[in-house]
């Protein structure tokens, strides 16, 4: 695999469980204002650590549940979809 592809933003709900990657993107006019403002309000934006911990199992339309900081929230799909991430190079 080309390693310069396996840098490249990806949406947080595909991002491999239980992997920290890093906030590269927020579409945030993809969002609701009350969504973004909870999103900020909750610390998440570009540069934060964040870590996929569980997807929900209904035909990926479900929620999604992650880790920002030490705080672990559910995220509609739609929302973590506007969320990029760069996955953490494997040490």
């Amino acid at each position: 695999m080309n390693v310069a592809a396996a840098m490249q933003p990806i949406p947080l709900a595909q991002l491999p469980r239980l992997e920290p990657g890093t906030v590269a993107q927020v579409e945030w006019g993809s969002m609701s204002e009350p969504e973004g403002r909870r999103l900020r309000e909750l610390g998440l934006d570009e540069g934060v650590e964040v870590e996929l911990l569980h997807r929900s199992g209904l035909l990926g339309r479900g929620p999604v549940a992650c880790r920002i900081g030490r705080m672990t929230v559910a995220l509609r799909r739609h929302i973590a979809a506007a969320i990029h991430v760069s996955p953490k190079p494997a040490s």
